[in-house]
């Protein structure tokens, strides 16, 4: 196995893999690239035993000798390729004992592969449904939703994305009890109706693979009762769904909320952030005093004896209202919205209130983003 490639574009495809690759691994090869050249293409893999990463690299110099495949060590591999310049790199394999030779220039290393037959196999995706969603909507849902999802391991059904797919949109929600999203696209249809959670960790490795520079391709989503395929460009991320049923979300989203808050987000959103500065820093809670005229913003710290107090202008239909919000909580919702007016619809101060981004474009009719966050109870 004998091949020529650059050591730039091996580092950079090499790098996203290894983001699949946990480090207290007790399977010696789950920490080895998995590296198989079929012609002129190398096909590159990394997992770790729930997510599946594969890319493949077209190469003009390439020669299978011996073996076609062979386990690399990640960690030494990458270290490596960081320290070199943009050159050219010959690989070459030893088939009796999986010695891994690399030559660059002067340069010459030497270091152990393994044997790739003991990699893991990838995972059964017979019977599956495939579906297409253009890549900056996919990326779009993932960064409106994400922050939402739930970190606490004992609750696994919450620590992903629930994605629900139909015939009239699709829909991606995320929560942790405390705050929830529901990010729908009106405009994309699935062939037929299908449901399941996503983990975090292969979440977000499509989104940091897409990034901004392949916002512009379709990519392929082919899924089955156990198992998710993302494909798009050169890439296959392959994930084992979290099992267990997803909460009933829509029945936490209050329906009856007369009371209408319309405000400026970046003036929101740098009130909370000095105000919070004097709450308790264990609850984050600040008080919002809501009235026809403006909306006053409090918070205080008893232990320390720091209270603040700022006033803002706003437009409010309603009932007038104290409410209680974690103020970060609130803060990550508002950073996740990008327009310049938000609609917040409150009920009572016991119940929860709901963010709205006010749209004046064309993507207003094709997107709906809903941002639940449960309120706190405020001391009288």
């Amino acid at each position: 196995m004998r091949f020529i490639i650059n050591s730039q574009l091996f580092l950079k495809h090499l790098s996203a893999l290894n983001g699949v690759i946990t480090n207290n691994n007790t399977v010696p090869i789950v920490s080895c690239f998995h590296m198989q050249l079929d012609g002129n293409v190398l096909t590159i893999k990394a997992t770790d035993l729930e997510t599946t990463l594969v890319t493949t690299i077209e190469l003009e110099n390439a020669k299978v000798e011996g073996i076609d495949t062979i386990a690399v060590p990640a960690k030494l591999m990458i270290d490596m390729l960081k320290s070199m310049d943009d050159i050219p790199l010959n690989f070459a394999v030893d088939a009796n004992n999986f010695g891994i030779e690399i030559s660059s220039g002067e340069g010459k290393y030497r270091l152990a592969g393994l044997n790739a037959e003991t990699f893991p196999t990838m995972p059964d995706m017979s019977d599956t449904v495939q579906t297409t969603l253009p890549a900056s909507v996919l990326v779009n849902a993932i960064n409106k939703t994400s922050f939402a999802a739930s970190t606490d391991e004992m609750r696994q059904q919450m620590s992903g994305i629930y994605c629900e797919l139909s015939p009239e949109n699709i829909t991606f929600v995320a929560t942790d009890a405390h705050k929830l999203v529901r990010y729908r696209r009106n405009d994309i249809h699935a062939g037929e109706a299908a449901s399941f959670i996503l983990p975090r960790k292969p979440v977000s490795l499509v989104k940091n693979i897409l990034g901004s520079n392949r916002e512009d391709c379709d990519v392929s989503v082919e899924y089955n009762n156990t198992n998710v395929v993302f494909s798009f460009d050169n890439f296959r991320i392959i994930c084992r769904l979290v099992e267990g049923k997803y909460p009933n979300y829509e029945a936490a989203i209050p329906k009856d909320n007369p009371n209408k808050l319309t405000i400026d987000r970046n003036t929101f959103i740098n009130t909370l952030k000095r105000v919070s500065l004097f709450a308790n820093q264990s609850t984050h809670q600040v008080r919002l005093a809501i009235n026809e005229r403006d909306m006053k913003i409090s918070a205080e710290d008893l232990e320390f004896s720091n209270d603040a107090h700022e006033s803002i202008p706003c437009s409010y239909d309603g009932e007038p209202m104290e409410i209680g919000f974690n103020a970060k909580f609130l803060s990550e919702m508002l950073t996740n919205l990008d327009t310049e007016q938000v609609l917040m619809e409150l009920s009572h101060p016991s119940r929860a209130g709901i963010l709205f981004p006010i749209n004046d474009d064309d993507q207003a009719n094709n997107e709906d983003i809903l941002m639940l966050v449960m309120p706190v109870m405020l001391a009288n």
